[in-house]
């Protein structure tokens, strides 16, 4: 067996991976159609991945498919592994929900549950595994996760008012932070700051910089500017043709945005195309 090799290489069966999330040789389709081919990808523990490329180049599905919600769409299906800590995901005997716990996500959309108040939405993940006995203890979830949602404050005098009644960017906030209460050691998030205001999406990417430091974060994003302020790695995918999705160049963010070594991942951070 090997040392394991660079993200984005090419990986031999038995050789050792360091990272905590692997995306090995991953393909995924939707029926017939392929979304994304072979995409070979590491990430860091404890940093902010950015997953960039144009629109239809597989960056949401590729999202997806490390936590098994790709599956969920009739007639999608997956070929390849996600590992996680070693351990493939989508071994038969792995349930799709033991991996949604240990791998969060935050979708593009807030999406608090309308009926739920702020303290039931925020704890409802754990209720619903059965891992909360007491009030007491539902709130002592609540503002422990809410604080590290930079929340708290903003919120703590009405924890009985539904999530809904928050503005949009607390909506987002409100979403990871339930996402944090199921304690997961990865953190997806799916162009979380897309329908927030300039503001909104400050205080999102200050957020993300401040989980990092526990947390695996993998960001889907458009905007390249926030992935250059955001993340501490890019991956940069792009479909052919074929409409399919390929890994085309990762690398550290400041490296791959001054000093790409593709002239595709140039040409398109630069604005010659996407």
């Amino acid at each position: 067996m090997s040392l394991a090799a660079p993200f984005g290489a090419k990986r031999e069966p038995g050789e050792i991976v360091t990272e905590p999330l692997v995306a090995d040789r991953l393909t995924a389709y939707y029926g017939t159609q392929q979304a994304i081919a072979d995409v070979t990808l590491g990430f860091f523990a404890k940093s902010v991945t950015a997953v960039i490329g144009p629109s239809g180049c597989g960056k949401s599905t590729l999202l997806r498919c490390l936590n098994r919600i790709h599956e969920t769409v009739p007639g999608a299906s997956v070929e390849g592994r996600v590992l996680l800590d070693g351990d493939n995901v989508y071994e038969l005997e792995v349930s799709a929900a033991s991996v949604r716990r240990r791998i969060g996500m935050v979708f593009q959309r807030a999406n608090p549950f309308p009926t739920m108040s702020i303290v039931d939405d925020v704890t409802s993940g754990l209720r619903y595994a059965g891992r909360v006995r007491s009030s007491r203890e539902r709130y002592e979830i609540a503002e422990r996760v809410l604080r590290l949602a930079a929340l708290w404050d903003e919120v703590k005098d009405k924890l009985q008012m539904p999530g809904a009644s928050l503005s949009g960017g607390q909506q987002q906030r409100l979403c990871i932070a339930r996402a944090l209460a199921i304690d997961p050691e990865v953190l997806l998030m799916d162009e979380p700051t897309s329908a927030l205001d300039p503001m909104s999406t400050v205080q999102i990417e200050e957020l993300m910089t401040k989980l990092a430091k526990d947390y695996t974060i993998v960001l889907v994003s458009h905007n390249m500017q926030q992935a250059a302020r955001a993340s501490m790695y890019t991956a940069f995918l792009l479909a052919g043709a074929d409409r399919v999705g390929r890994l085309i160049e990762f690398g550290e963010t400041n490296e791959l945005f001054t000093r790409p070594r593709e002239r595709q991942t140039e040409d398109y951070i630069t604005g010659r195309f996407g």
